[in-house]
C-alpha cells in the first residue's frame, strides 16, 4: 500500500491533513516578504517570521526523529537553541521556507509507514515527567499544537509588520 493510499482515509489521514493545514498557515504568514521583513523583530519578544519557520522546521524534524528512532535519534545533531528562533547571516526567507517544505514532505511520507501505537521513551529533560513515554500518535498531535501556536505568533508579528493577517 502506498502512502497516499494509507493516508486516503482515518486517523492517520486525519492527522496529517490538520498538521498540513497548521504548515499553511504558518506558511502564508510570510507569503510576498523580503528577507529583511521576514528577519525583522516586529514586537517586543525575539521572534521573526524567518526564525519562527526555522524553529517549527527543526522541531518537526527533531519530533520524527524521535517518532522513528527514539531519544537518541531525536538528540543526535545539536541544536542552536538561540539561533533557531531568529534569521542569521547568509539566511534567506526562500531557503528557510524550502527547508521547511523539504522536513514536512519527510514527515508526510515518514508517518505513511511508522505505527502510530508505538512508543519511545522521551528524553531526560526538566519538561518531561522521568521515564514516560509518547507514541507516534502523540508526536503527531504535539507537532500539531506546535505547529498551530507558533502560526499565531506569526500571525501577529506579521499584521505588525504591514497589517496583513492570514485568517482576518
Amino acid at each position: 500500500m502506498t502512502m497516499s493510499e494509507q493516508l486516503a482515509t482515518g486517523e492517520r489521514a486525519d492527522l496529517v491533513q490538520t498538521l498540513r493545514r497548521h504548515r499553511g498557515f504558518l506558511r502564508q504568514t510570510t507569503d510576498g516578504l523580503t528577507d529583511g521583513q521576514a528577519a525583522t523583530r516586529s514586537t517586543a519578544s525575539e521572534l521573526c517570521l524567518g526564525g519562527l519557520i526555522k524553529h517549527v522546521t527543526t522541531v518537526e524534524q527533531r519530533w520524527m526523529r524521535f517518532a522513528d528512532g527514539g531519544a537518541e535519534a531525536m538528540n543526535a545533531e545539536p541544536v542552536d537553541w538561540l539561533g533557531q528562533f531568529r534569521m542569521v547571516e547568509g539566511e534567506t526567507l526562500a531557503g528557510l521556507l524550502g527547508e521547511f517544505d523539504r522536513v514536512a514532505a519527510e514527515t508526510d511520507e515518514l508517518l505513511g509507514t511508522l505505527d502510530l501505537d508505538t512508543a519511545h521513551r522521551l528524553p531526560d529533560a526538566p519538561w518531561f515527567e522521568p521515564g514516560a513515554s509518547w507514541t507516534v500518535r502523540r508526536v503527531v498531535l504535539h507537532l500539531i499544537a506546535e505547529t498551530a501556536q507558533h502560526a499565531g505568533h506569526a500571525d501577529i508579528i506579521r499584521e505588525t509588520i504591514d497589517g496583513a493577517k492570514t485568517m482576518g
